[in-house]
């Protein structure tokens, strides 16, 4: 049985979008702080870890293709 802290990271990853991300992010570091042990912060860790990679995914597509440095 999941706890609601955890439902609530679970919603934000469900629903984040490019512009809500860094938002949304944040608001689940904070949950996560809150949860009480090791176990419920591993339970949420998929989420966070998708979190992370979707505001990384999408900070690339902002900032353009990168150019090769010559040298």
């Amino acid at each position: 049985m999941s706890s609601p802290k955890i439902e609530a990271i679970k919603h934000l990853y469900y629903h984040t979008t490019a512009k809500t991300v860094e938002k949304d992010l944040q608001r689940a570091v904070s949950i996560l702080k809150s949860l009480p042990d090791e176990n419920a912060r591993a339970h949420a860790a998929v989420y966070m870890d998708g979190l992370s990679q979707m505001r990384s995914e999408w900070r690339l597509k902002k900032s353009g293709p990168r150019r090769k440095s010559s040298g």
